[in-house]
């Protein structure tokens, strides 16, 4: 009798092996290359891996059908910066960062939100605000138009300026050589400085050589490039938390995607904004006390002087609705009209001069 019983538990327990087996046989495998041009020390790649990924893994392992295999390649890698929608629309990368900072050509709707400076300084604001804009059929239009679909969209926090000589008023601008990214060379019209076009992976060194003799930064990004080391005087000019880019994907490959992986990676974009926004909110305090640790002052600019400034350039939508096309001004009171509903004043209302 207990030979029998014996071999009749070893018989479940090789079935049941037998099943697991071909559980596993049967799971599909899903290979998708990421890419950034930016290093993972910045947190919209640092967040990719750590709350993108690890959702969709979660999210997946309960089904027990799919799992992903990731192949990273980030800080340009694959994708170098500003290049990483055609990486993406051409299929060499799957998924990753689009910096739609870098893509005013082929994305000028995406872009609203840095032909609207001065806005807020929080960035869940902006963020919360531009996932509205993105609903509409224009903005999925400009993103298609790429052989791309939007996941989720990242905001950086306050811009203010890094520079190597003190700014306490406007006309301390003028004649000064500042770097910055694409859109935001424009808020530097009227005021007497130059805009020079650059990027955080090269800030540091431009600075050092001597290409510019500040940049247009937010401080959480200003400290991991250690720039307090060349532009020692960090200035808060509360030009505002931008939308910078987003988590985006090749259409064709999502397209292919079972319906049960698509959802997975929405519960993973959302998951991906959500904790993004969080360390985020909890590094900015923290990057200031590590830039005067560091040997940089951080100085608050006057509000008196911020209004100056942003009087003094021209209205910064006229020419991007030019460029963007008809429906650019849809686009633009629709953020803006969204941010308002916070109830947060714009110093300017530019979508109604």
């Amino acid at each position: 009798m207990n030979s029998n019983a014996g071999w009749f538990k070893s018989l479940v327990a090789g079935a049941a092996c037998t099943v697991a087996l071909g559980g596993a046989q049967a799971q599909e495998v899903i290979r998708l290359q990421v890419a950034a041009g930016h290093p993972p020390i910045f947190l919209w790649v640092k967040h990719i891996k750590e709350s993108l990924m690890a959702t969709v893994d979660a999210e997946l392992k309960k089904t027990g059908k799919y799992r992903i295999e990731w192949n990273e390649s980030y800080g340009g890698t694959l994708a170098k910066i500003g290049s990483e929608l055609e990486t993406m629309q051409q299929g060499l990368s799957d998924m990753g960062i689009v910096a739609t900072v870098f893509q005013s050509a082929k994305l000028p709707l995406n872009n609203v939100t840095y032909f609207v400076p001065y806005g807020p300084a929080d960035a869940n604001v902006v963020t919360q605000a531009i996932d509205y804009v993105q609903g509409l059929p224009e903005l999925t239009a400009e993103w298609t138009k790429y052989n791309t679909v939007y996941l989720a969209g990242f905001a950086i926090d306050n811009y203010g300026l890094a520079s190597s000589f003190p700014i306490n008023r406007l006309e301390d601008l003028k004649g000064r050589k500042i770097g910055g990214a694409g859109p935001n060379l424009a808020w530097f019209r009227g005021t007497g400085a130059v805009g020079v076009q650059g990027s955080l992976n090269t800030f540091y060194n431009d600075i050092k050589t001597g290409v510019y003799e500040g940049v247009v930064a937010f401080a959480t990004s200003a400290v991991p490039a250690k720039l307090f080391e060349v532009a020692p005087y960090y200035t808060v000019t509360n030009m505002g938390a931008m939308y910078a880019g987003a988590v985006a994907i090749n259409k064709n490959r999502w397209d292919k995607l079972p319906d049960e992986v698509k959802a997975a990676l929405r519960r993973g974009a959302n998951a991906y904004k959500g904790n993004y926004i969080r360390e985020q909110t909890e590094r900015i305090e923290a990057s200031y006390a590590a830039w005067r640790k560091g040997g940089g002052k951080v100085v608050q600019l006057s509000p008196e002087e911020q209004v100056r400034l942003v009087k003094a350039m021209p209205n910064p939508t006229s020419e991007w609705i030019k460029q963007a096309g008809p429906n650019s001004k849809k686009v633009l009171s629709a953020y803006m009209d969204s941010v308002r509903a916070t109830g947060y004043k714009f110093a300017r209302d530019f979508d109604k001069e």
